[in-house]
């Protein structure tokens, strides 16, 4: 309830009429302050006229007056510099620690807006708002799309931020880091990430000149070699035996198997397949970093991911899982993924990070060029007739759902406060 008023304060959806405190005094919201998410006051630096008087200063918003005292606020000093307390229930008066009234006003708001928030917030559809789309001005949607897919390249962009500093500044490891993860292919992302993060590619490039002892690295790190017994496969003991020095060499302590993920995906992407790619990534040197910057079209970027197995991959596709034999190559929808999740974000935060806006704009460029993705996301927004034309409106639609729609932060939503906002006023 509490963040509902807060929202109703910090959007002045309260109207200027009628606004008064306990004690009759006319109430008028010059400025709602600055809402404040640590600890002390819900808004900071408000300015608000009571009676004849202008006051600067915090205001405390609770849904019942006596919350003052429940939560020990008349004994703690940062609360003494509110200049006015809204209430939803004025069932006390409150005071300063040193005993002088605090103005206090009760908050009402229109019932069908409590209910039109409750249905929003409470309800378990996948896409509470999407019967009422509708009502609603494609502009609004257009332009909320267009700050969402900065929102998620800003989001990326942090991550690739956070690792840099991990990796003292070094490119080349942050685009080894984002790249392992990404090729997880959603299902097992965070499982390539850890493997990346044990496995430093400035470590793994010592040991670029075998190939079977970065898949050795790899694959063991990743806790693959110890969940089989296949003495048969000649493959598969050698890349065991060659692990297990290692392991002694360096010490080194593997992943357990049951982070990885096969239920319902089809061998193509089994992670065995995506971490031999990434052993041949790191076999060919390594350069994708450069060539991600060097390139210009999509064309040059898609020619980076030309990858092939051969030898034992051409037919198999995991330890002692026989397929047809063929060349494994990364396929079109799995480069798109890529270029997604590893060619954009990196461009746009190398962009950030050295003032370029030539690479800031061809990572949104690239994403433009690239087909929407296909998931449930962009099944359910196209079913409330929200279509996506491309993957940069792709990606907006999955931070809309991921970061506003899951955890039911309506409030904060474009579309939800369009909808919402028309109904606050009593």
């Amino acid at each position: 309830m509490e963040k509902l008023m807060h929202y109703i304060w910090e959007h002045r959806l309260l109207g200027e009429r009628d606004l008064v405190t306990t004690t009759g005094e006319k109430v008028q919201i010059i400025d709602p302050g600055h809402l404040n998410t640590d600890s002390g006051p819900d808004f900071f630096n408000a300015k608000i006229r009571i009676g004849n008087k202008i006051w600067a200063g915090n205001v405390e918003i609770h849904e019942r007056a006596s919350d003052w005292k429940r939560h020990n606020h008349h004994t703690d000093q940062a609360y003494d510099s509110v200049i006015l307390h809204v209430v939803g229930v004025n069932d006390m008066q409150i005071c300063r620690i040193c005993g002088e009234m605090i103005p206090q006003m009760v908050m009402v708001c229109s019932p069908r807006f409590r209910d039109d928030y409750a249905f929003l917030v409470q309800q378990n559809s996948f896409l509470p708002c999407g019967d009422r789309l509708g009502e609603l001005s494609p502009l609004v949607i257009a332009d909320w799309i267009s700050a969402l897919f900065l929102e998620r390249l800003q989001q990326k962009s942090d991550r690739i931020f956070d690792w840099l500093k991990i990796y003292k500044g070094s490119w080349q490891e942050v685009c080894y880091v984002t790249l392992s993860r990404s090729i997880g292919l959603g299902t097992n992302n965070d499982a390539f990430e850890r493997l990346a993060r044990g496995l430093p590619l400035i470590f793994l490039q010592k040991h670029a000149a075998s190939l079977i002892q970065l898949e050795a690295f790899l694959f063991g790190q990743a806790g693959l070699l110890e969940e089989y017994d296949l003495q048969d496969d000649s493959y598969y003991r050698r890349l065991s035996d060659e692990y297990l020095f290692l392991k002694n060499k360096f010490g080194l302590h593997p992943m357990k198997s049951e982070s990885w993920k096969f239920f319902r995906l089809r061998p193509a992407n089994f992670p065995h397949q995506r971490i031999a790619m990434l052993a041949r990534f790191i076999s060919d040197g390594f350069s994708l970093f450069s060539g991600i910057c060097d390139a210009t079209e999509e064309k040059e970027y898609r020619q980076l991911f030309d990858i092939r197995l051969d030898s034992y991959w051409n037919t198999h596709y995991a330890f002692g899982r026989v397929s047809s034999d063929h060349p494994k190559t990364l396929g079109r929808t799995a480069v798109d993924i890529l270029l997604i999740n590893t060619v954009a974000p990196l461009l746009y935060a190398y962009g950030m990070f050295t003032g370029d806006n030539v690479l800031i704009d061809r990572s949104m460029t690239l994403l433009e060029s690239l087909k929407s993705e296909q998931n449930r996301i962009v099944r359910e927004f196209s079913s409330a007739g929200v279509k996506c034309n491309n993957a940069l409106e792709s990606q907006a639609l999955i931070q809309l759902h991921n970061a506003y729609c899951v955890p039911r932060k309506c409030l904060y939503c474009r579309i939800g406060h369009k909808l919402l906002a028309c109904k606050a006023l009593k």
